[in-house]
């Protein structure tokens, strides 16, 4: 019985593996992106980066590009600014959960992410009705407004130390 308790994985883990599961139907060929919404033990909805459905992705069309500029994370006082490139065609994981989930549902769940929400996915999240968010992958560019931003609304959000995701879940670079 000891042998058969050592290899149970704990939730964070399974439900975690189960996001890094959902993320392999992306098709994004930047980032795969996969989440889970969970209540207590029971999964109620999964989703992954895409684009809309019915509309090419981008191993099909090509990748929406566009170039913004921002502030270098440096020191506050820095003027220079950096070069980012993004992807609009792809509606990120966290977005389609919320679309693709009720709001009775979401009261009080936890959201498992393979990626830390941007700023505008924690900003839906917040307002989500969920009490927590759980990530692997950090995103340092928003970091740290994200994590004031849930410390003002009250929601757990935390990084998983130490996971290693399911083998062939990952987009290699």
């Amino acid at each position: 019985m000891e042998i058969m308790a050592a290899l149970r994985k704990d939730w964070d883990t399974y439900f975690m593996d189960i996001a890094f599961m959902v993320s392999t139907r992306s098709r994004c060929p930047r980032r795969h992106v996969g989440t889970v919404l969970v209540q207590g033990k029971k999964l109620l909805g999964t989703a992954y980066n895409g684009a809309p459905m019915g509309v090419h992705d981008c191993s099909e069309a090509g990748c929406m590009i566009v170039e913004e500029f921002e502030p270098a994370p440096a020191d506050a006082s820095s003027t220079e600014m950096i070069k980012k490139q993004r992807c609009i065609r792809t509606i990120h994981a966290e977005q389609n959960l919320l679309l693709f989930t009720d709001r009775v549902d979401r009261e009080g769940s936890v959201v498992y992410v393979t990626d830390q929400p941007c700023w505008t996915c924690a900003n839906m999240l917040a307002n989500s009705g969920i009490a927590e968010i759980v990530y692997h992958r950090p995103y340092p560019k928003d970091h740290g407004k994200v994590a004031a931003l849930m410390g003002q609304r009250g929601l757990l959000f935390r990084q998983i130390e130490n996971y290693v995701p399911p083998a062939d879940t990952e987009v290699q670079d």
